[in-house]
């Protein structure tokens, strides 16, 4: 299914203009591991369905749900069944100010079954096969409702783990008002990333000691504060990558790095690639 594959880049090629790609897939067919920009979702609809996401197997049983983030590496075994397999540009989402809330989703993979939360995995089965029913129609709103059956299940992802790290914070903290404060905090994350934003900054900013705030963060995003906002800094550089009137060192200043050398050992550990071969791949992509 992987048509073009270059290393270990993915270009997902979209047909007929479109913006997203669903396969109802039934082949016996190993994925090598790969990555592309691509946000995927994938579903088993008869027998089971492993897949590696970062290192990390994940079993899914039929109608289980996994969420895979633009940019993370992944693999699947040649495996019997069924399965759909849905994907869609990510530039869609993450270039849009007012989805900037729903981005942590896709720190790491996220996998939705019954025993994670069962109002979550109705929602988010309802809304796969109503993406499955609309790809398929001859509607000129097709994509449009795609995108917000999409959207609606990762915001219901983003509010389970929102409520789940409120939980874990009321616990330690004095709750609802602590948790006001650090929605502010992580606002203004999200608007300055680009600028150098220390620990010890952000975190009396919040009016937390650096080691409260990093272990209140994690909950709430599932990621360190340093991976968090070196995320949105290679988020912005590969929007910036594809300028071609932009050099690197441009990009890396441009997206809140501090230096080159921490901008390229930032991107090959996310990306798998250098910045140069990034850009590289891209042009190459556009022309094909």
């Amino acid at each position: 299914m992987i048509k073009n594959l270059s290393g270990e880049y993915e270009t997902v090629e979209y047909e007929n203009q479109r913006f997203v790609m669903l396969y109802d897939n039934d082949e016996i067919e190993e994925y090598p591991t790969h990555w592309h920009n691509a946000v995927e979702v994938i579903i088993p609809l008869h027998n089971g369905f492993t897949v590696t996401v970062g290192g990390t197997d994940y079993h899914l049983n039929e109608k289980e749900i996994i969420i895979i983030p633009p940019g993370e590496l992944h693999s699947m075994p040649a495996q019997e069944g069924r399965r759909i397999i849905f994907q869609c540009d990510n530039s869609i989402i993450s270039d849009i100010p007012a989805l900037e809330a729903l981005l942590p989703v896709f720190s790491e993979a996220f996998y939705i079954t019954p025993n994670v939360s069962k109002e979550l995995y109705i929602l988010s089965r309802k809304s796969i096969l109503d993406i499955y029913s609309e790809y398929y129609s001859k509607s000129t709103l097709a994509d449009v409702k795609i995108y917000l059956c999409l959207i609606n299940m990762i915001t219901a992802v983003r509010e389970y783990q929102l409520t789940q790290a409120a939980d874990a914070f009321a616990g330690e903290t004095a709750g609802r008002e602590d948790s006001k404060k650090f929605n502010m905090v992580m606002k203004y994350i999200n608007q300055n990333y680009m600028f150098e934003i220390p620990l010890e900054k952000i975190a009396d900013i919040a009016g937390y000691s650096k080691y409260h705030f990093s272990r209140i963060f994690k909950k709430y995003n599932n990621v360190s504060y340093i991976q968090y906002i070196n995320g949105k800094r290679i988020k912005a550089a590969e929007r910036l990558l594809i300028d071609p009137a932009l050099s690197v060192t441009e990009v890396a200043m441009r997206a809140g790095f501090s230096s080159l050398t921490t901008f390229n050992r930032a991107f090959k550990k996310a990306k798998n690639c250098t910045p140069t071969e990034f850009k590289t791949l891209y042009k190459i992509s556009d022309e094909q």
